[in-house]
């Protein structure tokens, strides 16, 4: 038996990484010269190092790791699939049990008429998948016109061209010919950036009519679909005034517009519900779901479709799959990870435990003279950096300079916690105790003070004019 173990130094993997490890979202030249960081083991909600630092990871790794690390019984799981079945494909007419099981499951559990699963291997081949998907709903209907998806800027939808393109993150677009043609993008819901002197109540009600008009100017005989994540998560944690879903609602409804909830990251737990679209209220046609379905321990992804939606797509055949869509191995270890999640009332402690013990702690971090404001929905939460409080004012340094001083703050103080421009977010996994939120307030706290510091010693605490 063969092992892949850490019994090099560290300097020596971090050089055969920089030699053939191309990173994603990298400057691979930049990161070779500082040398990866590598994890070589993790429990709970504790990273290890090649070190032997012990990190508390804030991010549940890149928001998936709900249940947490080390979980034996979907080790256990994926052995007994392997052994039975390692792989079968479900194109040809053909399933196999995992599928079976895990799409009957998640019918089961998504909310409405969302009784159909079309699986893929990630997120981003799940939004692939819709656009085909609702594109070939409406020529099905006789209007093949419809075509046109509107998404929001700074949304993140995924890295392929297709679900690159629903994004509204320019500089994903930059690169490779993005967007691809028929998707537009409307401003985001993002009140403390963007908000200026208007209320959030009707700041978010105006966002929300920016798509109706946006239906307007296109045509209603030309749009498919709006897709939009119930909380923008690699946006920064953006969390839309209460106007805001309820409109995106009626004119979706008023318009016969499908709507895609992009539930990635707010999926099977995130949020204090199943689902983020049960929190903000929304009836979506469609689901995306990836990340939380298997907490991270395998590869899988797809999208939960409506009644509706599914008796359309059921009348011809829809030329288009994955070679792991549905894979055995994956679904199995999924089906698991609900298991885990219903039987140990994951969602419950983070409604009734977790959430509001957070909650607490973290908006008291508004307090800090660094931060702006604290804002967090079950374990999904951002604080805004910023000069100056009551004007919401922008950093006069570049975009994510101080974000990027503040994230290094938190890894030296064993804390992974992201930076969004100037914006730092947290989505920890669902199991995490007060104890360790405790430890995660503690040190955020201390790399703020940090931070505070660094930027006072480089006068940077000057606000943009």
């Amino acid at each position: 038996m063969s092992a892949i173990t850490n019994h090099m130094p560290t300097a020596e993997l971090q050089a055969l990484d920089a030699a053939h490890h191309m990173h994603p979202f990298t400057t691979n030249k930049e990161l070779a010269e500082k040398g990866a960081r590598i994890i070589t083991r993790a429990q709970g909600v504790t990273l290890t190092d090649s070190e032997g630092n012990q990190i508390l990871d804030a991010m549940a790794g890149l928001w998936c790791v709900n249940i947490g690390y080390g979980r034996p019984e979907l080790a256990e799981v994926a052995s007994r699939q392997m052994r039975e079945l390692p792989f079968y494909n479900t194109f040809f007419q053909t399933t196999h049990v995992p599928a079976i099981a895990l799409s009957s499951k998640l019918a089961e559990l998504a909310p409405g008429d969302l009784n159909h699963v079309f699986f893929a291997g990630s997120g981003s081949e799940a939004n692939d998948t819709n656009i085909r998907m609702v594109r070939t709903y409406w020529a099905l209907k006789g209007k093949p016109s419809k075509s046109i998806i509107i998404s929001r800027k700074n949304a993140y939808h995924g890295s392929s061209v297709g679900s690159g393109s629903l994004g509204g993150m320019t500089y994903m677009h930059e690169q490779g010919g993005l967007p691809i043609p028929d998707v537009h993008h409307i401003n985001q819901p993002h009140w403390w950036a963007e908000g200026g002197e208007m209320s959030p109540e009707d700041f978010g009600l105006a966002r929300a009519q920016e798509l109706e008009q946006a239906i307007l100017d296109l045509g209603e005989d030309r749009v498919a679909a709006f897709i939009a994540e119930p909380i923008q998560g690699a946006g920064g944690v953006i969390i839309p005034p209460a106007t805001y879903w309820p409109e995106i609602q009626r004119i979706c409804d008023k318009y016969e517009i499908l709507l895609i909830a992009d539930e990635v990251i707010c999926g099977f737990g995130r949020t204090g519900n199943w689902f983020g679209s049960i929190t903000v209220g929304i009836r979506p046609d469609i689901m995306t779901i990836a990340k939380g379905l298997s907490s991270g321990y395998q590869p899988i992804g797809g999208s939960i479709v409506s009644d509706e939606v599914a008796a359309v797509m059921d009348s011809a055949e829809f030329n288009h799959g994955y070679t792991y869509s549905g894979h055995p191995v994956a679904a199995a270890v999924a089906l698991e990870n609900l298991r885990i999640i219903e039987e140990e009332n994951v969602i419950g402690h983070v409604r009734d435990v977790a959430g509001p013990y957070m909650k607490k702690k973290w908006e008291a971090l508004a307090d800090h003279p660094l931060v702006g404001e604290a804002r967090i929905v079950g374990l999904m939460g951002s604080i805004a950096l910023t000069p100056h409080k009551d004007s919401r004012a922008k950093f006069a340094s570049e975009a994510g300079t101080v974000g990027f001083i503040c994230r290094e703050r938190c890894f030296a103080n064993n804390l992974v916690m992201r930076h969004v421009g100037d914006r730092m977010i947290i989505s920890p996994p669902l199991v995490i105790s007060t104890e360790e939120i405790d430890t995660l307030v503690e040190r955020a706290t201390k790399a703020l003070d940090e931070c505070y510091a660094e930027l006072k010693k480089r006068d940077l605490l000057k606000a943009a004019s």
